[in-house]
């Protein structure tokens, strides 16, 4: 096989350089594209099989029907990280990316669209995750924002749904960068509910508690499942509700659930701390147990990257 870094794009292997959809593709015409995304621990995949349900599950509202099946897509999966894998440096890890539109816009191609059935386009790529982009969430913590603009309603596009339409992602962060280059957009809902970011489901602490808002607003975090597991490991409870600003300003502690860095400390809310500001305990705890289970130093592999 080559030694070239492959890309999966409709049933073939191809080197990532060769690897491009059309002009007229759903995804640029549309932004009609449904994803999803896993990461490697020592290069293996992590909870390969829940990230391809829940791409199957998207894939099925949306009526847009892979070629592949379920297994097939495993499989593809796991012989590109294979591959591409060997052309990591020391200490690197993957992230997989899979996506698919409904296809060539045919009123857009030209005569290339005449007579033609829109067929899905769909790839699966890898990257080296950027741990440095991260890094001062694990040294100072991150600092949310609330733009003006808000979450999407479920009446409108269901959030269960993972797909890459996401204007009004680009809009809130242009307000949340005004206020800090490096925030991140934590967009409520229309009564003013906590909701998501555009890469993490949302958490915080208190009283021995992890709150989630609930499940009707946000994504299915794969991330969020598995601390809900250490949490109860390490006897914290966990509920889903609805909450505000003022709860969060009010919390402990709160945190970012995302798979290229599974959990981050978030230490203030439009400017202000959270707490004393300070990264907080229930945090350390969640990073370790994590790093037990996949036997890597989380905080390290982040804080030491060059990447």
């Amino acid at each position: 096989m080559s030694q070239k870094e492959l890309v999966y794009l409709n049933g073939q292997l191809v080197p990532s350089n060769q690897a491009s959809i059309a002009i007229y593709d759903a995804a640029v015409v549309l932004g009609a594209t449904l994803t999803d995304m896993e990461r490697t621990f020592n290069h293996q995949i992590f909870k390969l099989e829940q990230h391809i349900e829940r791409f199957y599950r998207s894939c099925k509202f949306a009526r847009i029907e892979p070629a592949e099946s379920k297994k097939e897509t495993q499989n593809i999966i796991e012989e590109l990280v294979k591959h591409n894998s060997q052309l990591l440096k020391p200490n690197q890890e993957l992230g997989c990316i899979q996506f698919i539109s409904p296809g060539e816009f045919k009123a857009y191609a030209g005569a290339a669209g005449q007579n033609k059935e829109m067929i899905p386009t769909f790839c699966i790529h890898t990257f080296p995750l950027p741990f440095s982009l991260w890094r001062h969430y694990y040294t100072e913590g991150a600092h949310v924002v609330t733009p003006s603009i808000r979450h999407v309603p479920p009446e409108c596009i269901d959030p269960k749904i993972k797909c890459r339409s996401r204007m009004h992602w680009w809009l809130a962060d242009q307000d949340s960068h005004l206020v800090d280059h490096r925030a991140i957009s934590l967009c409520l809902d229309l009564q003013g509910n906590v909701a998501e970011t555009s890469g993490s489901n949302f958490l915080m602490y208190k009283a021995g508690t992890i709150w989630s808002p609930t499940s009707r607003n946000i994504l299915p975090g794969v991330s969020s499942q598995f601390l809900k597991q250490l949490a109860a490991e390490l006897g914290i409870n966990w509920i889903e509700k609805d909450f505000q600003v003022y709860d969060v300003i009010n919390a402990e502690e709160a945190f970012l659930a995302s798979t290229p860095y599974c959990v981050a400390p978030v230490t203030k809310i439009n400017g202000l701390p959270i707490s004393n500001g300070e990264i907080g305990p229930v945090f350390k705890s969640l990073i370790r147990l994590w790093g037990e289970r996949v036997e890597v130093n989380l905080e390290e592999q982040i804080l030491q990257s060059k990447l």
